[in-house]
């Protein structure tokens, strides 16, 4: 594929993520523009669309980031979540959306940003920490492990969350649940009962909505691009920083979410 061809395949990302960090897609798109012109002026030898994708985003992160008055955002946002996105500091804005709303790994979203691993990681927590801080919730915990599940109670407490409880079983999860309505499910897929944290979820589900955070030690048994399939999932063991910022995620695009469904509904 040519270099325009790539541009062309990999503008509408560009341009939705240009939206999501400005604010404002009219916004957006000048720095959308600007990066076009500073990447063809430059014609890098990129031939897959994934390293395409990539450079772009680079270039731009690299226009964006040298504006010192886009560090001092004051811009009004058009929806609640882009008013709890543009509370987030700069940076680990940036690196949240990378990973959530463009779905990069870590090592690519560090090479766009131009730091190395471990800074982008703690982006992330920083990023995962500031919108916990926005959006703090009653969390049930579902995990039969208890030193797994003490883990899981220190991180979301640090987020700012409150821990209404933590369920060993299916039963114990639905009555937990039943006396407290939760924010937030962290649960393990597998009990010690031997029953299954996905059937608890899914009997609490049709009670309530809820976002559900699901933890296993064997997470391509349940990513086979099948459905239904978890939308938030955390692999044991699990890093702190990086089960923060799925945590929130799941919290965010939920709330996002909430109007899009008032509206069809």
């Amino acid at each position: 594929m040519t270099t325009a061809e790539l541009v062309a395949l990999n503008l509408p990302y560009l341009r939705r993520y240009a939206r999501a960090v400005t604010g404002d897609q009219a916004g957006g798109d000048a720095y959308v523009i600007a990066t076009l012109e500073a990447m063809l002026a430059n014609v890098p030898a990129t031939t897959k669309p994934s390293d395409n994708k990539i450079e772009l985003f680079r270039i731009f992160s690299k226009i964006w980031n040298s504006l010192s008055v886009n560090h001092a955002d004051d811009s009004t946002p058009s929806s609640p979540s882009e008013a709890r996105l543009k509370q987030l500091t700069p940076l680990p804005r940036q690196a949240f959306l990378l990973v959530s709303l463009e779905n990069f790994s870590e090592d690519e979203g560090a090479r766009i940003l131009g730091v190395d691993r471990a800074t982008f990681r703690n982006l992330l927590d920083v990023a995962g920490r500031e919108l916990a801080e926005d959006i703090a919730t009653d969390v049930l915990i579902i995990e039969d492990e208890p030193l797994i599940a003490l883990d899981f109670e220190a991180l979301v407490e640090s987020l700012g969350h409150r821990v209404l409880g933590v369920a060993r079983t299916r039963d114990e999860a639905i009555k937990l649940a039943a006396e407290r309505r939760p924010g937030l499910i962290v649960a393990d897929i597998q009990l010690a009962d031997g029953s299954s944290g996905l059937d608890a979820v899914n009997e609490l589900l049709t009670m309530f909505e809820v976002p559900v955070v699901f933890i296993t030690a064997y997470p391509e048994r349940f990513l086979t691009g099948e459905r239904p399939e978890p939308a938030f999932l955390i692999a044991k063991p699990f890093r702190p920083n990086h089960a923060a910022a799925v945590i929130s995620q799941a919290l965010f695009f939920e709330r996002n979410a909430r109007p899009r469904r008032r509206a069809v509904a």
